[in-house]
């Protein structure tokens, strides 16, 4: 339920906005791009990154039938103008739901959406559900900075509720990159944190007690949250006048109301995750097709000690009750 895929091509829209800082691929050799921001190199991306035909056996070889699908973090463009960044969340939605439209047996889509502008963004996600059939969005474990906790975003909230539209939070735009650059602190350190950011903003602000039916998906086994539970709890108890001020509600009670991806690479550490949430809410990630991701598909946890209940729920069952959908949808 977590992987990324972007168009072979990306528009102009540096030219088109007037201004830097969007990603643009440069094909420069067979087989590879390397995605670009103006003249500043990012990452090179393979095949597989654009093309879902090449990936379907590719995943096939790990035993995985169905691929949910999001795009890259870097091009959710939330520092555009709230407009802009409407067009380019349009122009990658139009296109996920493409690829579902030609491979639907083989994948389910993720939206983007201009997140900074809640109007604009709730019009976006009405037509993704409405128009493109797209089954939930992906979203940054902050918006510019201001965390998910924030009034402007409720009513985003709100409205996936009354949609149905599942909710994946990716950490991005990692707090401190600029002081720890090396040895890839940012991926290593930045994104576990970014994501229990996310978690206790949503927790902590009320947005998961105000909103009961939400279903909220946190990547990468919940960063560093389900971690270090404890210290969070501990200082929702010692501290009630910082903590619980919009919300009385111990963070302990939320466990196994959301879910989390099963992208821990230590199946010890999986089994303190099912233990704490429960095998339904726990979902096969892999972050496929990047390097920090699962890179042998779910390898860990078949050849793991987990029961046959266990595995068939991260493999199927608690995806499909995330994205509300059934496994006759896929036969």
């Amino acid at each position: 339920m977590h992987t990324h895929l972007m168009p072979d091509y990306l528009p102009d829209w540096a030219g088109k906005f007037g201004y830097e800082g969007f990603i643009h691929l440069d094909h420069h050799r067979p087989g590879f791009a390397r995605m670009m921001q103006g003249e500043k190199f990012f990452r090179e991306v393979a095949r597989n990154c654009w093309d879902p035909e090449i990936r379907i056996p590719e995943y096939a070889s790990h035993g995985v039938g169905v691929q949910v699908v999001c795009t890259i973090p870097v091009l959710f463009a939330y520092w555009a103008t709230a407009q802009h960044c409407l067009d380019v969340s349009r122009y990658l939605n139009d296109h996920l739901a493409d690829i579902v439209h030609k491979y639907p047996k083989n994948y389910v889509a993720l939206a983007t959406l201009p997140m900074h502008d809640s109007e604009l963004a709730i019009r976006e996600l009405e037509r993704c559900k409405n128009d493109l059939g797209l089954k939930g969005i992906q979203i940054g474990s902050n918006i510019n900075d201001r965390n998910l906790n924030e009034p402007e975003f409720f009513p985003i909230f709100g409205a996936c509720e009354r949609l149905g539209m599942a909710v994946m939070v990716h950490p991005w735009n990692m707090m401190g990159k600029g002081s720890m650059e090396k040895y890839w602190l940012p991926w290593l350190v930045g994104m576990p944190a970014e994501t229990s950011r996310a978690a206790c903003s949503m927790i902590f602000g009320g947005v998961l007690e105000r909103l009961p039916g939400l279903r909220v998906n946190f990547s990468h086994a919940s960063g560093s949250f389900l971690a270090t539970i404890g210290r969070i709890e501990h200082g929702f108890n010692c501290r009630p006048d910082l903590v619980a001020i919009d919300n009385p509600v111990n963070p302990r009670e939320y466990l196994g109301k959301f879910w989390v991806d099963s992208i821990t690479h230590d199946e010890r550490m999986l089994h303190y995750v099912l233990e704490l949430q429960g095998s339904m809410r726990v979902t096969m990630g892999t972050d496929y097709p990047f390097p920090l991701g699962d890179l042998e598909m779910g390898k860990f946890i078949d050849e793991g000690n987990f029961t046959m209940q266990e595995k068939e729920d991260i493999f199927c069952n608690a995806a499909l009750e995330w994205l509300d959908l059934k496994k006759e949808d896929f036969l």
